[in-house]
């Protein structure tokens, strides 16, 4: 059973996170790329977006778009989780608290979806405080070996040790 909230709409940390609609994409976009520097990640999304690993309801945005989070279907060995990222904030609105209130918001949702895992490459110090470890821990290994000590894991269930593959649009990156 696929898990749909009452509403699009929640309220973390008294911002408005919602999912997103197709009158964000521009602005998801921008954002993006102002928090990636014009990096390949606005891209990805969009490639996301035509991938059978998109999961609309894991797309967030805050209201006025000033971030976005995005999970999609990936798979340790054959089981499915998924694999989190890009989010980003916008850099003018960075440490005001958008991006912890998008991770508690798109956690929630993997969660109340009976996901198994949340899976993301980034800083081990600041992914720690949302309940993230080292997915070595869980025997998880990622794609690059040099990702290693960056590669985390969240379970909300039990999840097989073996090799994580994203979405397939992340191998065009």
């Amino acid at each position: 059973m696929e898990w749909r909230p009452a509403t699009n709409l929640a309220t973390v940390r008294g911002m408005l996170i919602r999912r997103e609609t197709p009158a964000d994409i521009s602005a998801i976009r921008d954002v993006t790329d102002l928090a990636f520097k014009d990096g390949p990640e606005a891209l990805l999304i969009d490639w996301l977006r035509d991938d059978p690993g998109w999961i609309p309801e894991l797309s967030l945005v805050e209201d006025a778009v000033l971030g976005h989070v995005v999970c999609t279907r990936g798979y340790v060995d054959s089981v499915p989780a998924l694999g989190l990222g890009p989010i980003a904030v916008h850099p003018a609105h960075q440490r005001a608290g958008i991006g912890s209130a998008l991770m508690h918001a798109v956690l929630g949702a993997a969660e109340a979806r009976g996901e198994r895992a949340v899976i993301l490459l980034g800083s081990p110090d600041y992914y720690s405080r949302f309940g993230f470890r080292m997915a070595s821990e869980f025997g998880i290994t990622p794609p690059d070996p040099a990702w290693e000590p960056y590669f985390q894991a969240r379970l909300f269930s039990d999840v097989p040790a073996g090799p994580f593959r994203y979405a397939e649009p992340f191998n065009r990156l």
